[in-house]
C-alpha cells in the first residue's frame, strides 16, 4: 500500500506505473533487475541505506523537528560586526526573490536569451559596486569576502611582471577570518604572505600586493592614499576589503588610489544566516578586467539589433584553460547578488545615504555615551564600529549578556561595538546602559574631512524609479518572466542535477532563528544550528561510507580545493613532500585541474579509451612514470561521460599501490546515493555538491554547499576556523571559506530533504533518476545516436548524444539545436561538455513522464528540421534552426520575410502536426525577451555595467 503522507512520493516525479512503463519499454521485470545492469556489482552496496538512517518523516513532522531545532538557538542582539551585520531585507524582496520559485529555482545563465531577468539583476549589482568603490568593473559576485581577497591576491601575482620572491602584505587589522582565507590559499601555491601594521609605510623591496580593511576591523578610517602610492612604485596592486554601505559616507577606494575592491553585499539587505550565503564582490581598475575572476556580465546585441545581457570574457576559463587557469571559481552568489542589487533599487542613493547616516550618527551617540562615563574610545574616525577601552571587560559581557546582547570579544580591557541598520532606540539605550551610561548627543564628528566622500553614485534610473512597492513588485514579477527556470520546465543539464527543490525544504531558510545568527556568536547560543549540522554530517558519512566530514566550503570548488589540500597535507605530514602529481582524466570537469594547480599540485592528464572510460593502459603508464611523485588521481564516478565504469575499485587500487590518494569528484552523486558508497569502493576523499544531489537549489547560479568528505586517515586535515575552534580540527590548514561553517543558513534545506525521504527515499529516487536517463537515451538514440554506455549498453544518471554527424552532414550545430529548443519552452542540455558537438541530458528523479516524453517529442520534430535541411527543402542559413530562438516581435513583425511561416517560428509544435500541449506543456508558450546573442560583439565592444546618467541628459 502506497504512504499517502510520504514526502518520497512528492518529490519523485514518475509514479509507480509510470516506473514501469519505463522499466518495460527498456525491456525490464523490476527495478532491481534493471540496476544490477547499470551499477557494477562489485561496488555495489550490500547494506540497505534505510538500515542507516532514520525513517522518513512526512513535512508536517519535519518542520516540528526544524522548529525543536530553532527552540534551541537564542538569538541575541549582535553588535559583533568583523564583517557581519544585522539588516533589514525589504518584505516585497524577501517574499518575490528569496522566497520565490522563479528566482531561486534558475540556472546558471549559460543560455543567456532564457536568463535575461537575472542578468539584469546582475548587472545591477555590478554597477551598484562599480559606483561605490569608484572602479571601473565589477564581476558578478564572488562566494564570500574572505575567498573575493583570496582571488584578489592571486590576481596581483598573475599580473605582477617582477621575480618570485615578491610578498603580499596584509595589513593587521583586515578582519581576522580574511587574512586566514588568504593565508590558506597562500601556503599551498608557494605565495609568501606576512601580516603587519601598515598604517605606516612598510621596507619591503618586493612586494606584488598590498590588502587592506577601509574601515579596518576596529572600525578605525585610514587615509591609505600614501600606502597606495608606495604599492604603485613597486609595481604592487592596493586591494581593498571594504563595506559597501561605509562607501555611501566615505570617499571610495578608486578614489585613493586602490586597485582592487573587494567585500561582501550581506548588509545589503542578506541575513547573515550564521555566516551565509552572502554574495562577496570585486572590482577592479581599468585594465584589470581580462584577469578578473569569477562571472562577468556584459551587455552585447541580438540579432535584431537589441541590447541584450550575457555571460562575458573569461566565464568559466577552467573549462578552457583547464591546469593554466587563474581560478577554480566557475558560479557566484547570483541568488543573493540579485537581491543586494534590488536592496540598492529599492532605498535607491539617498536612502542608502540616509541609513548610513543614521548608523554613523547612533555610533556618535554611543561613543559620546561610554566617554561620558569612563571608558575610552580608542579611535576619534569611525563610520559604525568602535573599540573601547574598559577596566574589566568581562564584567561588560555579562552585563550585555543579560539583555541578549554580543559585544565583540577582543581581550580583557577592551570590547567591540558595531552598529548597524537594525539598531533601534531600544538597542542604543541598552548599549548605553552596558557601559553605565545614559542617552547623549552626538558631538563632533566621526569622519574626517579628507575621508568625506564628495562624488555621486547610484545616478542611473534603474536605482532611482522604483520606490513604491507596486512599482517594485512589477519590476520583480518582469524580470522573473524573462527567464527559464525550474517553476516553468524541465531543465535536463547534464551534470547540474536540477531537480525539485521542495518548499518544505525552504520553508526554514528565512526563520530569524537560523537567518539572524551571527558567525561569530558564542556557541551556547546556536545550540540548535550545531545540533543540525552535526546531524547532517552524521547523515552524509552514512550515505557516502565516508568517515569525516567539513560542511564549510560554500561552493564545489572549494571543496575540490578542500580535499586536495588535505592530500597535499596528508604527504607532507608523513614526510613526503614530492608527491605532487596530480592524474585527471581528459573528460573531468575543468574545475578538478585548476583546484589541483591551487593546491600546489602538476596536473597529468589520463587518456579516455573508445567507450568513454579512464584508460587503463594510460593509467598504468603515467603511474609508473611517476610513481615517486604521485599525489592523486581525481575522477568523477559515474564518468563524466555518464557511464559507470566497472573497473574504477581497480583505478584505486593502481593509484594506493603506487602511494597515491583517490580523490572522486561528487558531482555525480545522484547516481550513487543508496546504490554505492565511494567511501567503500576505493575514494579517499570527495566533495559534495548539495546544491546538486541533497536539494539546495541553484539559485540562477549560486548559492551552493560543497562540503569536503573523507576517509579517517585525512580528517586531521580538513578545514579548520582561527574563529571557532569547534569547526574542526586544531591540525587542520585553516579556513577555506569567511565563515566557519559557510554557507551555514541554507543546510536546513539538505537536513529537510535527507529527514524526508529516509534511506529507502533516496535509493529509489537514486534509482529512477537512473531509470528516466535510460528512458530518454533509448528513445533519443534512433535520431541522436548516444555517445557512450556501460557494458550492458546502459548510462548512468545521464547521457551524451553525439551530434557530430549530424552538423557535418547538415551544418546544424548545437548552438542551434540549444536555442531552437527555446522555441519548444525548454532550457538546452549541457552543450558541448565533456565532448565537443554533443549534449549531455540529465533528467533527475524529479521529472514524471509527461514532462520528458514532451522533451523527447521537442526533440523528436527538431530532428524532423534538421531532416528538411538534409532532404534539400531548406537551406541551414535559412531554417528555423539557424534563427532560433524567436522572440513575439519578430514573429508579428510586419515585414516578416523567414524562408518559414511565422507559427513554424514561434509555435512549433503545430507546424509538426502535434496538439500544441503535447509539447508546449501546461504552462502555455513561452517567449525568449530577445534574439540570438552576438557574443563576439559583446566581447568586442565589453559593457559590463550601466551607463553614465550623462548619457540620459
Amino acid at each position: 500500500m502506497v504512504d499517502y503522507d510520504a514526502f518520497s512520493r512528492r518529490h519523485i516525479g514518475p509514479s509507480e506505473d509510470q516506473a514501469q512503463t519505463m522499466l518495460m519499454e527498456l525491456g525490464y521485470s523490476s527495478m532491481a533487475d534493471f540496476i544490477a545492469d547499470v551499477v557494477p556489482q562489485n561496488i555495489a552496496m550490500t547494506k540497505r541505506l534505510s538500515e542507516a538512517l532514520p525513517r522518513a518523516l512526512n513535512e508536517v513532522d519535519v518542520i516540528a523537528e526544524l522548529r525543536a531545532l530553532a527552540d534551541k538557538n537564542d538569538v541575541y542582539r549582535n553588535v559583533i560586526g568583523t564583517g557581519y551585520y544585522g539588516t533589514i531585507t525589504p518584505p516585497v524582496i524577501l517574499r518575490n526573490v528569496l522566497e520565490n520559485p522563479a528566482w531561486y529555482t534558475a540556472y546558471t545563465p549559460y543560455q543567456p536569451e532564457i536568463s535575461q531577468g537575472r542578468l539584469e539583476a546582475l548587472f545591477a549589482f555590478q554597477t551598484a559596486v562599480c559606483d561605490l568603490t569608484a572602479l571601473s568593473i565589477a564581476n558578478a559576485s564572488m562566494l564570500d569576502e574572505g575567498t573575493a581577497a583570496a582571488e584578489a591576491m592571486t590576481l596581483a601575482r598573475r599580473v605582477y611582471k617582477g621575480s618570485d620572491d615578491a610578498v603580499f602584505l596584509i595589513d593587521i587589522n583586515v578582519h581576522p577570518q580574511t587574512i586566514a582565507v588568504v593565508q590558506t590559499r597562500a601556503k599551498p601555491q608557494g605565495i609568501k604572505v606576512e601580516v603587519l601594521d601598515l598604517s605606516k609605510n612598510p621596507s619591503h623591496n618586493e612586494v606584488f600586493g598590498v590588502l587592506v580593511q577601509y574601515p579596518n576591523t576596529r572600525g578605525e578610517i585610514i587615509d591609505y592614499s600614501a600606502l597606495a602610492t608606495w604599492a604603485h612604485s613597486k609595481e604592487a596592486l592596493l586591494i581593498a576589503a571594504t563595506d559597501l554601505l561605509a562607501l555611501t559616507l566615505l570617499k571610495a577606494p578608486g578614489e585613493w588610489g586602490a586597485d582592487i575592491a573587494v567585500g561582501s553585499a550581506q548588509r545589503f539587505g542578506v541575513p547573515m544566516g550564521f555566516g551565509g550565503p552572502h554574495a562577496g564582490f570585486m572590482s577592479v581598475r581599468e585594465g584589470l578586467e581580462r584577469s578578473l575572476p569569477g562571472r562577468l556580465i556584459g551587455q552585447s546585441v541580438d540579432a535584431h539589433g537589441n541590447p541584450a545581457f550575457r555571460l562575458a570574457l573569461q566565464t568559466r576559463e577552467q573549462h578552457i584553460r583547464r591546469d593554466k587557469a587563474t581560478s577554480n571559481i566557475c558560479t557566484a552568489q547570483v541568488l543573493l547578488a540579485v537581491m543586494s542589487a534590488f536592496y540598492a533599487m529599492w532605498h535607491g542613493p539617498a536612502g542608502l545615504k540616509t541609513i548610513a547616516s543614521r548608523v554613523n550618527r547612533q555610533t556618535q551617540e554611543l561613543a559620546s555615551s561610554v566617554t561620558a562615563s569612563g571608558h575610552r574610545v580608542v579611535h576619534s574616525n569611525y563610520f559604525d564600529t568602535l573599540v573601547i577601552e574598559v577596566k574589566d571587560a568581562p564584567e561588560l559581557h555579562k552585563r550585555a549578556d543579560s539583555k541578549k546582547i554580543n559585544l565583540k570579544r577582543i581581550d580583557a580591557t577592551h570590547v567591540g561595538v558595531s552598529l548597524d541598520e537594525t539598531t533601534d532606540a531600544k538597542i542604543l539605550k541598552d548599549l548605553c546602559e552596558i557601559f553605565g551610561g545614559g542617552a547623549v548627543g552626538a558631538t563632533g564628528k566621526s569622519i574626517p574631512d579628507s575621508a568625506v566622500r564628495s562624488s555621486t553614485y547610484l545616478r542611473h534610473p534603474i536605482f532611482n524609479t522604483m520606490r513604491s512597492e507596486t512599482s517594485m513588485l512589477r519590476y520583480l514579477r518582469t524580470l522573473s518572466d524573462r527567464d527559464l527556470a525550474l517553476d516553468r520546465t524541465m531543465i535536463p543539464l547534464g551534470s547540474c542535477t536540477m531537480k525539485l527543490n521542495a518548499t518544505t525544504e525552504m520553508e526554514a531558510v528565512t526563520w530569524p532563528e537560523y537567518s539572524s545568527l551571527h558567525p561569530f556568536a558564542p556557541a551556547k547560543q546556536n545550540a540548535g544550528s550545531r545540533e543540525l549540522i552535526e546531524q547532517l554530517s552524521d547523515w552524509l558519512i552514512k550515505i557516502t561510507g565516508y568517515d569525516a566530514v567539513s560542511l564549510q566550503p560554500n561552493a564545489g570548488s572549494q571543496g575540490e580545493f578542500a580535499g586536495l589540500l588535505a592530500i597535499r597535507n596528508y604527504h607532507d605530514s608523513r614526510g613526503d613532500q614530492g608527491r605532487t602529481i596530480c592524474l585527471i582524466p581528459s573528460s573531468a570537469h575543468g574545475t578538478n585541474a585548476a583546484s589541483a594547480v591551487m593546491a600546489g599540485m602538476q596536473v597529468v592528464v589520463i587518456e579516455c579509451d573508445d567507450h568513454g572510460n579512464v584508460s587503463i593502459d594510460d593509467l598504468k603508464a603515467k603511474i609508473a612514470q611517476y610513481s615517486a611523485s604521485l599525489a592523486a588521481m581525481m575522477v568523477t564516478y559515474p564518468s563524466t561521460h555518464g557511464v559507470f565504469e566497472s573497473a574504477i575499485t581497480d583505478l584505486c587500487g593502481l593509484v594506493h599501490d603506487a602511494g597515491g590518494q583517490v580523490y572522486v569528484d561528487g558531482a555525480n552523486l545522484n547516481a550513487l546515493v543508496g546504490l554505492a558508497q565511494p567511501g567503500k569502493f576505493g575514494a579517499d576523499v570527495s566533495h559534495l555538491n548539495l546544491h546538486k544531489t541533497f536539494c539546495i537549489p541553484h539559485g540562477g547560479g549560486g548559492p551552493g554547499v560543497g562540503p569536503v568528505i573523507c576517509r579517517s586517515h585525512l580528517a586531521p586535515f580538513l578545514p579548520n576556523h582561527p574563529l571557532d575552534e569547534l569547526a574542526g580540527p586544531a591540525t587542520g590548514p585553516g579556513p577555506i571559506s569567511a565563515a566557519p561553517f559557510g554557507s551555514a543558513s541554507i543546510l536546513p534545506i539538505s537536513w529537510a530533504y535527507i529527514r524526508m525521504m529516509g534511506g529507502e527515499g533516496l535509493t529509489l529516487a537514486t534509482s529512477v533518476a537512473i531509470l528516466s536517463a535510460n528512458y530518454m537515451a533509448a528513445k533519443l538514440n534512433p535520431m541522436f545516436p548516444v555517445l557512450y554506455t556501460g557494458e550492458h549498453g546502459r548510462v548512468g544518471h545521464e547521457c551524451i548524444l553525439d551530434l557530430r554527424e549530424i552538423t557535418k552532414v547538415s551544418g546544424v550545430s548545437v548552438d542551434d539545436i540549444a536555442k531552437r529548443l527555446m522555441d519548444y519552452g525548454f532550457h538546452a542540455p549541457t552543450m558541448s561538455f565533456p565532448v565537443a558537438g554533443t549534449f549531455m541530458i540529465e533528467p533527475t528523479e524529479s521529472e514524471d513522464i509527461a514532462e520528458i516524453d514532451r522533451f523527447i517529442a521537442a526533440m523528436t520534430a527538431i530532428h524532423g528540421e534538421i531532416q528538411e535541411i538534409m532532404d534539400g527543402k531548406i537551406s541551414v542559413e535559412e531554417s528555423a534552426l539557424r534563427h532560433a530562438p524567436h522572440t513575439i516581435e519578430s514573429v508579428l513583425a510586419a515585414n516578416w520575410e523567414g524562408s518559414y511561416s511565422r507559427e513554424v517560428g514561434g509555435t512549433p509544435s503545430v507546424r509538426n502536426g502535434l496538439v500544441s500541449g503535447e509539447i508546449i506543456g501546461m504552462q502555455g508558450k513561452y517567449w525568449p525577451t530577445v534574439g540570438r546573442i552576438d557574443g563576439a560583439h559583446g566581447d568586442r565592444n565589453l559593457i559590463c555595467s550601466c551607463p553614465p546618467i550623462s548619457e540620459f541628459a
